[in-house]
């Protein structure tokens, strides 16, 4: 059980406990908890500071922790509001809106939510904290918060040394050219509302990353799918959609692309940038797992080869560090990088410098390209545990193509087979997976599941996750 899930446990006992306490009386000491739970005095604190943030206990530094003192300015009882009003109001366009705004985030929190403890969590987007590197981003943090200037406003498109290491990332183009953003989600955000206006059409691939989908709707885009098969988009098809849909955008992740893995061939990679300059449009290649490959060469980013500003590229170095390093770069030539720049501006000034400056410490450190190769080698052992695994308890499951990058598997289901149903009997065995469906744009033409390796202890966990799989499978008729 990792130190999130054990303070919650903690905290959620502590909170039932309460009652038993007057307001104002101490609680036990934390070394006491620490021995009862038989947790560390981090998980403890972290415990304890949830209560104190919920306004049931208050902390007194050399003295303890005490039950809350009741309050007397509260109102005995709370009048129900009623909130109805705004399910009209959250909803009411504008006539003749071609696509109305849809906040949906059940794709993304499908990857994001924390499963309970005991639950081996195989739907994560974020690498285990025992591939996080911790101890040098703690160093990389104290040496930027000693730097002249650490905490002064960074310049708006963001530190240029940062800025310039981005560049020579995706080669080819200038610092000038890159714009720091707080992860690749917000860069994505901010591309899609900076290239498309509202009602209009956006193409993506199918089956896609569920966030990206999100994003789209919520700025009240329309998006429409692109199959994909074993070498990426198809090129056929693309060409058809941007005639029949009049799109000024792509979305595609060209490297192992999520959820398939698939990585965009080389023929189709020119292919891609020559019909959608073609149709006058932006090409937005979201480069997310550029540092996520399990030992080999790579394809260079698809800006690198293209000179016109076809492409759009993000990039972000969270995966491969921590979630809390929200750390990303919007690159593009020409007029939009103004239109980006602006939109970021609008939406949320700046990215705080002492992260800036932090990153910058990370990668020009030796820590880090060591740090790149325990991924590559944590990711690839943790993959190959998790085809054995299938191969023994699930064979009919195991994918046809192994992805020689990123942290998961697409594996698809029988016919039939009603993959929420058997992603609720999977969690009730132990074992959170995700559900094909949110990856589709439109109608799915297969039942799937994707499958995360990155938040595992190893083989050992994952060839557990696997056979409480199987039992769900068998349990749900899924053979």
């Amino acid at each position: 059980m990792n130190d999130g899930s054990s303070s919650g446990t903690v905290a959620d006992t502590l909170r039932r406990e309460l009652k038993r306490y007057s307001p104002g009386e101490k609680l036990p000491s934390s070394r006491a908890l620490v021995e009862r739970f038989g947790v560390s005095p981090v998980t403890v604190s972290r415990a304890l500071s949830a209560l104190a943030a919920e306004g049931l206990v208050v902390t007194r530094p050399g003295s303890g922790t005490y039950r809350a003192e009741r309050r007397t300015d509260e109102p005995r009882a709370l009048r129900a509001a009623d909130t109805s009003w705004q399910q009209i109001a959250l909803s009411a366009e504008a006539h003749g809106d071609a696509a109305p705004r849809v906040v949906d985030a059940s794709g993304v929190l499908a990857t994001l939510s924390a499963p309970p403890p005991g639950v081996i969590a195989l739907n994560a987007g974020y690498l285990h904290p025992s591939l996080q590197p911790e101890q040098a981003l703690a160093a990389a943090l104290g040496r930027a918060a000693r730097r002249p200037g650490a905490w002064e406003r960074p310049p708006l498109e963001g530190i240029i040394e940062l800025r310039a290491w981005f560049a020579r990332e995706a080669g080819g183009v200038a610092p000038a050219q890159v714009l720091i953003t707080a992860g690749g989600q917000a860069a994505l955000t901010t591309a899609l509302h900076a290239l498309a206006a509202p009602g209009s059409p956006v193409l993506v691939e199918s089956p896609t990353y569920p966030g990206a989908l999100a994003v789209a709707r919520a700025a009240g885009l329309r998006p429409v799918p692109v199959p994909v098969d074993a070498d990426g988009v198809r090129t056929d098809l693309l060409a058809a959609a941007f005639e029949a849909t009049g799109a000024r955008i792509f979305f595609c992740q060209p490297l192992f692309q999520n959820p398939t893995g698939a990585v965009l061939c080389a023929e189709r990679r020119r292919e891609v940038t020559r019909i959608a300059r073609a149709a006058g449009a932006f090409v937005v290649e979201d480069d997310f797992a550029r540092r996520l490959g399990h030992g080999g060469p790579l394809p260079p980013p698809m800006i690198a080869d293209d000179i016109d500003g076809t492409v759009v590229h993000v990039t972000s170095l969270t995966k491969p560090t921590s979630p809390s390093l929200r750390i990303g770069a919007l690159i593009a030539r020409g007029p939009v990088s103004e239109r980006l720049r602006a939109i970021q501006v609008v939406d949320s000034f700046f990215v705080p410098r002492p992260l800036q400056e932090a990153t910058l410490e990370l990668v020009g450190s030796p820590a880090w390209q060591r740090h790149l190769r325990t991924v590559a080698a944590g990711l690839r052992e943790r993959r190959d545990a998790m085809l054995s695994a299938l191969a023994g308890e699930l064979p009919h499951l195991v994918p046809a193509r192994v992805p020689a990058g990123g942290y998961h598997l697409w594996l698809p289901l029988p016919d039939g087979t009603d993959e929420l149903a058997l992603a609720a009997t999977a969690l009730r065995h132990g074992v959170a997976v995700a559900p094909g469906r949110p990856y589709f744009a439109a109608e799915a033409p297969a039942p799937y599941l994707r499958v995360s390796f990155a938040d595992t202890t190893g083989a050992e966990e994952i060839t557990e996750g696997v056979r409480r799989l199987a039992t769900a499978c068998a349990e749900t008729g899924v053979a």
